[in-house]
């Protein structure tokens, strides 16, 4: 094995991650970036190279990243075109210190998180991986996007396990908690092994309430066999880095999403976090330490683990690494303030856009039931329409990836009030 080839071989390992997190340096702003204040909005959004003169309601589609996490991609990417040997900070263990960073930020231990590309991605690697018995369902919704759907076809195609879809609301700006749970209490079989579940709906803005899923779930799993349990696996990518929750707050049984979203980390980073991987087998082979060891000593299956269940092959580095800045900028805010900065100002666009009388909302009102989307109807308008004369007046939106689509905003840690006020001005203006 050569020497480049071993050290990749433990850098998923996780075995230095304690050590590697503690010490870890902060990461220097690049020169001429405005210095960091974490508790001043101006200073936060000014930490990104978004162009200040439009109203940004569309980071989340594909998150830029804020000065410390630009800085810290060139840096690895520096080191990694001088020397292909390079690791950061002479850390033998770089990815253990993404790794535990990431645990920290979700209040998890770092052996249970298997670094992803993407949210999609940490969907295939459970989906594929899940291990069913004979007569065995899958619960699922119809408000879920591809991935999820997809990723659970897949799973019955090769399982031969039935999956069922549930309709959780009507109308999504109607929607209810206790009807929520209730719609999936009542769509559970005795045999039901998987509820494939998305936190906030890409499709309409509403957030289920994971955590008394999970209670319910929790009531209904007493008395099961340990592999009759139904899991509750959860797409998390619209509601991570917008909500403050961490896992043990969600009480879910897997957790996939993406770093590059609303945490504004490196594009292509993600993570699948579980508390249940005795339930998978990986799909592609790991590279870290326990893979190699068994290969070489040509040792059978091993038992399923977080790293074993982490895709191996070389990645771009530079991004997975820099991950570790992008945990810790949102930790510098905080994740309290970030959410609360979120739904105040999504409370405040929603409310502008309600008084509209051509403009028909479909995302909560409450924030128990809704995160940083805003979704809505424009009289007589198709969503494309609309996007493309919002950004002429320098309103950034997107549609939705559905049908029908709707037209969506995102308010995050990138957006002010202003912006939100000359958004709904826009909008009244559309005819």
């Amino acid at each position: 094995m050569t020497r480049q080839l071993n050290r990749r071989a433990l850098l998923g390992a996780g075995m230095l991650a304690g050590v590697a997190a503690c010490t870890a340096t902060p990461t220097p702003l690049p020169d001429g970036s405005p210095s960091f204040d974490p508790d001043d909005w101006e200073s936060v959004r000014a930490q990104f190279a978004l162009d200040p003169a439009y109203g940004q309601f569309a980071a989340f589609v594909l998150a830029p990243a804020p000065a410390t996490v630009r800085e810290a991609i060139r840096r690895h990417r520096d080191g990694l075109d001088a020397d292909p040997h390079y690791l950061p900070g002479g850390n033998a263990d770089p990815d253990g210190s993404v790794l535990g960073t990431a645990a920290r930020f979700i209040g998890a231990d770092s052996r249970d998180i298997a670094l992803t590309d993407s949210t999609t991605m940490g969907l295939g690697l459970l989906y594929s991986g899940l291990k069913l018995r004979p007569g065995q369902d899958v619960l699922t919704t119809e408000h879920d996007f591809l991935a999820t759907h997809e990723g659970v076809r897949l799973l019955a195609d090769r399982t031969g396990a039935k999956v069922r879809r549930i309709r959780l609301y009507d109308d999504p700006a109607g929607a209810s908690a206790d009807r929520i749970v209730s719609a999936i209490k009542e769509g559970l079989r005795p045999r039901t092994r998987v509820v494939a579940l998305t936190w906030v709906h890409s499709s309409t803005g509403v957030r289920l309430p994971i955590r008394a899923i999970a209670d319910m779930l929790a009531e209904a799993n007493q008395g099961r066999d340990e592999q009759d349990r139904a899991l509750l696996c959860v797409d998390g990518v619209h509601g991570f880095g917008a909500i403050a929750d961490g896992v043990d707050d969600l009480g879910c049984d897997f957790l996939a999403t993406g770093t590059h979203k609303w945490l504004f980390g490196p594009r292509g980073t993600g993570f699948l976090w579980g508390r249940a991987w005795d339930a998978v087998a990986p799909v592609i082979p790991g590279f870290g330490r326990a893979s190699f060891v068994a290969w070489q000593r040509r040792e059978g299956p091993l038992d399923t683990t977080a790293q074993l269940a982490t895709p191996g092959g070389y990645k771009a580095f530079e991004h997975r690494w820099a991950m570790t800045q992008a945990f810790n900028f949102q930790q510098a805010i905080g994740k309290d303030r970030i959410q609360r900065r979120t739904q105040e100002l999504a409370t405040r666009l929603k409310a502008g856009l309600r008084d509209i009388p051509h403009v028909r909302l479909t995302t909560p009102d409450s924030p128990d039931l809704s995160a940083g989307l805003v979704c809505c109807t424009i009289d007589g308008l198709q969503p494309e329409e609309a996007v493309s004369r919002l950004h002429d007046q320098k309103v950034v939106t997107s549609t939705t990836p559905y049908f029908p689509p709707l037209l969506r905003f995102g308010t995050s840690i990138v957006t002010d009030p202003g912006k939100v006020d000359l958004a709904i001005a826009a909008v009244r203006e559309l005819r």
